[in-house]
Protein backbone atom coordinates (compact mmCIF):
# COMPACT_ATOMS: atom_id res chain seq x y z
CA UNK A 1 0.00 0.00 0.00
CA UNK A 2 1.73 3.28 -0.87
CA UNK A 3 0.23 5.52 2.07
CA UNK A 4 1.86 6.74 5.03
CA UNK A 5 0.82 5.88 8.25
CA UNK A 6 0.31 9.77 8.53
CA UNK A 7 -1.90 9.93 5.35
CA UNK A 8 -4.10 6.70 6.44
CA UNK A 9 -4.28 8.14 9.51
CA UNK A 10 -5.87 11.52 7.96
CA UNK A 11 -8.25 9.75 5.79
CA UNK A 12 -10.09 7.63 8.63
CA UNK A 13 -10.60 10.81 10.70
CA UNK A 14 -11.76 13.22 7.76
CA UNK A 15 -13.82 10.19 6.79
CA UNK A 16 -15.08 10.01 10.81
CA UNK A 17 -15.75 13.33 10.73
CA UNK A 18 -17.85 13.83 7.47
CA UNK A 19 -19.48 10.59 7.12
CA UNK A 20 -19.78 9.35 11.08
CA UNK A 21 -17.87 7.46 12.91
CA UNK A 22 -19.23 3.96 11.50
CA UNK A 23 -17.76 4.83 8.21
CA UNK A 24 -15.49 2.12 6.79
CA UNK A 25 -12.33 3.50 4.41
CA UNK A 26 -11.02 1.45 1.45
CA UNK A 27 -8.04 1.96 -0.42
CA UNK A 28 -8.21 0.89 -3.90
CA UNK A 29 -6.61 1.48 -7.46
CA UNK A 30 -3.15 1.79 -7.95
CA UNK A 31 -2.09 2.85 -4.74
CA UNK A 32 -2.58 -0.36 -3.28
CA UNK A 33 -0.05 -1.94 -5.13
CA UNK A 34 3.66 -1.39 -4.14
CA UNK A 35 5.06 -2.12 -7.45
CA UNK A 36 3.35 0.89 -9.23
CA UNK A 37 4.18 4.42 -8.92
CA UNK A 38 2.37 8.03 -9.11
CA UNK A 39 -1.51 7.62 -9.82
CA UNK A 40 -4.53 9.18 -7.69
CA UNK A 41 -5.54 8.08 -4.51
CA UNK A 42 -8.95 6.17 -4.58
CA UNK A 43 -11.33 5.87 -1.72
CA UNK A 44 -14.59 3.95 -0.96
CA UNK A 45 -16.19 4.99 1.94
CA UNK A 46 -19.37 2.78 3.13
CA UNK A 47 -21.81 4.63 5.96
CA UNK A 48 -25.10 5.38 6.66
CA UNK A 49 -26.64 8.33 4.02
CA UNK A 50 -25.37 11.80 5.32
CA UNK A 51 -28.09 14.37 5.29
CA UNK A 52 -26.66 16.14 2.85
CA UNK A 53 -24.39 14.30 0.51
CA UNK A 54 -22.07 16.78 -1.00
CA UNK A 55 -21.56 19.03 1.98
CA UNK A 56 -20.11 15.32 3.77
CA UNK A 57 -17.65 15.33 0.96
CA UNK A 58 -16.55 18.84 0.96
CA UNK A 59 -16.38 18.36 4.64
CA UNK A 60 -14.25 15.69 4.07
CA UNK A 61 -11.64 17.04 0.96
CA UNK A 62 -11.23 19.87 3.80
CA UNK A 63 -10.73 17.88 7.10
CA UNK A 64 -8.13 15.82 4.96
CA UNK A 65 -6.17 18.42 3.43
CA UNK A 66 -5.79 20.86 6.35
CA UNK A 67 -3.76 17.37 7.47
CA UNK A 68 -1.67 16.16 3.79
CA UNK A 69 -1.05 18.13 0.79
CA UNK A 70 -3.73 18.42 -1.30
CA UNK A 71 -3.83 15.58 -4.17
CA UNK A 72 -6.41 13.84 -6.71
CA UNK A 73 -8.89 11.63 -4.70
CA UNK A 74 -11.56 9.91 -6.38
CA UNK A 75 -13.98 9.14 -3.94
CA UNK A 76 -17.22 6.56 -4.12
CA UNK A 77 -19.58 6.70 -1.32
CA UNK A 78 -21.51 3.93 -0.76
CA UNK A 79 -24.32 3.78 1.21
CA UNK A 80 -24.72 1.16 3.79
CA UNK A 81 -26.99 -1.74 3.23
CA UNK A 82 -27.57 -1.02 -0.66
CA UNK A 83 -26.61 -3.37 -3.39
CA UNK A 84 -22.97 -2.46 -4.51
CA UNK A 85 -22.42 -1.33 -7.95
CA UNK A 86 -19.81 -0.78 -10.61
CA UNK A 87 -16.38 1.04 -8.78
CA UNK A 88 -18.07 0.07 -5.45
CA UNK A 89 -17.83 -3.97 -6.67
CA UNK A 90 -14.21 -3.40 -7.41
CA UNK A 91 -13.55 -1.67 -4.15
CA UNK A 92 -15.10 -4.09 -2.02
CA UNK A 93 -13.16 -6.66 -3.87
CA UNK A 94 -9.72 -5.19 -4.46
CA UNK A 95 -9.88 -2.82 -1.94
CA UNK A 96 -7.74 -2.82 1.38
CA UNK A 97 -9.82 -1.37 4.55
CA UNK A 98 -7.93 1.46 6.32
Amino acid sequence: MRLTEHEVSAIKQAAREAFGDDAVVRLFGSRVHDDLRGGDIDLHVEASPPTNEWQARGLFEDRLFRQIEPRKIDLVLSRRGTIPRGFERIAYRDGIVL
